[in-house]
């Protein structure tokens, strides 16, 4: 009943920007028949990049899904952003995906989005090969992006090829397993792959790689490890075996090599994806938990299961509405069926079924376990929600969101398109739950966040064309937190008598701080009836309420626990009201004595310059409170890598092309929050 899922291919195509992802997806429509002319990125016309705005910037914005056909196996593929603003793309799509293919470029190596998508892999356990491209380029080496792999991500690369010629004079690829040269023709764009004689120079160099990888084999599995040191001859079908159970345990990753834009590699990575990477059935059976227990329950992708699956991306679609994007991990959805939103707690109506390819639509009756496809008609749910048989409830992981780190005020130029306003950005923000807003009321403005400079840029383009809203912006401004260095005993009372019933509220809280990245948390240690239990959750209300502004500058307070311990109330005149006064009261006091220090978000950045404008380069990053974590040469350049508050890193792009004459580029990405030294806290707080 599940033998089609041994043909299915769950894959993500992932990497730093401008390694080539989307020209990579772009051939393998090409090549499976699903497009019959080649979108190029340079050109605008990549098929998987259909906004507007990732045309006019050749950058990919918003994760797109595609189906395609290879040697009877069915490949669902996700093409993610490799800019950093979008990394909340890659994160939730790599949450519903079975293997990923991990594109480098065969000139930058590892690069810092490059970590980014290793790590986000990493944590949801998902199996990776490697695609080296760009191998025409001057400077490229696929042998030295796999020691960069092994020694930066620790990836146990594992060559399966062999390219021939290197940057312009690069022209095919030998196969190591299979012992064969493979000649692309020119003629149909690589349609076309003939298998030659391996040429005498490279024979040396094949057997001797062939034995690594005969031996990575025989590591991986028992029986092969015996045979191997009797020095039995092993099959090409039984060292495959042994790989793929290896990649799929994420022991090892293999590595294929090509260049995308000239047509030469894409075809065999194809044959690699069918061969090396798993099926639905061979990753382990999701975990969830039945709601409002600590109960966990396992879904195996088998269709007699419960239904089960995950909405990891919500699309607003002008002529069907709201796209729930889903991945189906056990049982099947049918058109027109009711679904159980077990996060919310609601039963929806599936009205329409939707197969994607990129913003193009297919309508299909049903999705089966190990599907990935789009359900029209859910109208409660917002991103990681799961999906579930009423009759067997089931909450399944949900996905992570980085916090905003930086923001901007925003304000319609037509007065009476400021209801549009509020309804346009909540769209974005069920769409990308990395994207905030909010409205000031003391500055009556509307303020958006977001991960970054073009995150917003972005937004504030999609108003104007898409929702065709002219807004004014404000200036940049970073996304502080606050926090407590040390542990405070605090009282908080609030009394009103106003001649008729009053108002009594009385709590003693403890406050904590917590390690970085912790959050908040809320923990009552009443016992006996000193504050009753009704009014507890006013006081869990207020903390939450106050937290949101902290002492110093008014910023959300972070890593913190409140205890609530003691307290007091009044027969007659104690109320929800009056004990939410009561814990704001504490709060604000308790924050004053518990040494408040401000927080602020630091950047990984690596800047790659010539080696002549290193010393400017690296003085400037000091300037700018940046510490300088290490230094590395490629290609006759050096790559400096730092830690740099973001706060200092605005107008960083024009300041570094002035420094080095234009010849310098820069990557950033959000590290973590860290506390302000003292001066530096003092400055900022005046600004």
């Amino acid at each position: 009943m599940s033998n089609y899922l041994e043909k299915y291919r769950n894959i993500g195509i992932a990497a730093h920007i401008d390694a080539g992802k989307t020209t990579v997806t772009e051939r393998i429509l090409f090549y499976t028949g699903v497009s019959h002319k080649i979108g190029e990125v340079h050109e605008g016309e990549a098929t998987m990049d259909w906004m507007e705005q990732e045309r006019e910037r050749g950058i990919t914005i918003t994760s797109a899904a595609t189906t395609c056909t290879w040697k009877n196996h069915q490949i669902n593929i996700i093409d993610t952003p490799g800019h950093v603003d979008f990394t909340i793309e890659v994160g939730r799509s790599l949450r519903v995906l079975d293997g990923v293919v991990a594109v480098f470029c065969g000139v930058g190596g590892v690069q810092p989005q490059s970590e980014t998508v290793w790590r986000q892999a990493s944590r949801y356990k998902v199996p990776r090969i490697i695609f080296v491209n760009k191998l025409d380029r001057i400077g490229a080496d696929f042998f030295k992006v796999l020691d960069d792999v092994n020694l930066k991500l620790k990836g146990n690369a594992v060559a399966m090829q062999i390219p021939v010629g290197q940057s312009d004079e690069f022209k095919s690829i030998i196969d190591i397993l299979k012992g064969q040269m493979a000649l692309f023709s020119e003629e149909d764009r690589g349609l076309t792959v003939k298998w030659v004689d391996v040429p005498e120079e490279y024979k040396d160099q094949l057997q001797e790689l062939k034995s690594k990888i005969v031996e990575k084999a025989a590591e991986l599995d028992d029986s092969l490890a015996e045979r191997f040191l009797n020095e039995e001859e092993i099959s090409v079908d039984e060292i495959k075996a042994a790989l793929r159970k290896g990649t799929i345990e994420r022991k090892i990753t293999l590595a294929f090599c090509g260049t995308a834009f000239k047509n030469k590699g894409v075809q065999l990575l194809l044959d690699a994806v069918t061969d090396y990477l798993p099926s639905p059935l061979d990753i382990a059976a999701v975990e969830g938990m039945v709601p409002g227990t600590d109960v966990v329950e396992q879904r195996s992708a088998k269709l007699d299961e419960p239904f089960s699956g995950l909405i990891f991306k919500l699309m607003t679609d002008p002529f069907v509405g709201s796209l729930n994007f889903i991945r189906v991990y056990s049982g099947r959805i049918t058109s027109g069926s009711y679904v159980y939103n077990a996060t919310k707690g609601s039963k929806e109506r599936v009205s329409r079924l939707l197969k994607m390819h990129a913003n193009k639509k297919e309508e299909i009756s049903e999705l089966r376990a190990g599907d990935i496809g789009a359900i029209v008609g859910i109208k409660d749910a917002t991103t990681g929600d799961t999906l579930c048989d009423e009759n067997h409830p089931i909450i399944l992981e949900k996905i992570d969101v980085p916090p905003p780190v930086i923001s901007t005020s925003i304000e319609p130029k037509n007065k009476s398109d400021y209801e549009k306003l509020t309804l346009s950005l909540r769209k974005m923000m069920q769409e990308d739950p990395s994207f905030h807003f909010s409205y000031d009321k003391e500055t009556n403005q509307t303020v958006i966040s977001g991960m970054g400079e073009l995150h917003l840029e972005i937004i504030v383009d999609r108003l104007k064309r898409e929702h065709k809203i002219d807004v004014a912006q404000g200036r940049l401004q970073v996304a502080f937190k606050e926090t407590i260095q040390k542990p405070v005993e605090i009282e908080g009372k609030y009394i009103k008598q106003t001649g008729g019933r009053g108002q009594y509220g009385h709590v003693w809280l403890k406050l904590e701080p917590l390690s970085r990245g912790k959050g908040y948390e809320f923990e009552n240690k009443i016992v006996g009836g000193s504050i009753p239990r009704e009014f507890i959750p006013a006081v869990e209300k207020g903390l939450d309420e106050a937290k949101n502004t902290g002492v110093l500058g008014g910023y959300p307070t972070v890593d913190f626990k409140a205890v609530l311990f003691d307290g007091s109330y009044h027969d007659v005149d104690s109320s929800e009201l009056a004990f939410k006064m009561a814990a704001s009261m504490a709060f604000k006091s308790g924050m004053a004595q518990a040494d408040p220090v401000l927080l602020e978000p630091i950047m990984k950045v690596e800047v790659e310059t010539p080696e002549e404008y290193m010393g400017d380069v690296m003085g400037d990053l000091n300037s700018r409170r940046g510490r300088i974590l290490g230094m590395d040469s490629k290609i006759g350049n050096s790559v400096i890598t730092s830690e740099v508050p973001l706060a200092e890193m605005f107008g960083y792009a024009t300041q570094l092309r002035s420094m080095s004459k234009g010849r310098a580029t820069y990557s950033m990405e959000f590290e973590c929050y860290r506390e302000v030294s003292k001066s530096a806290q003092e400055q900022l707080l005046k600004k």
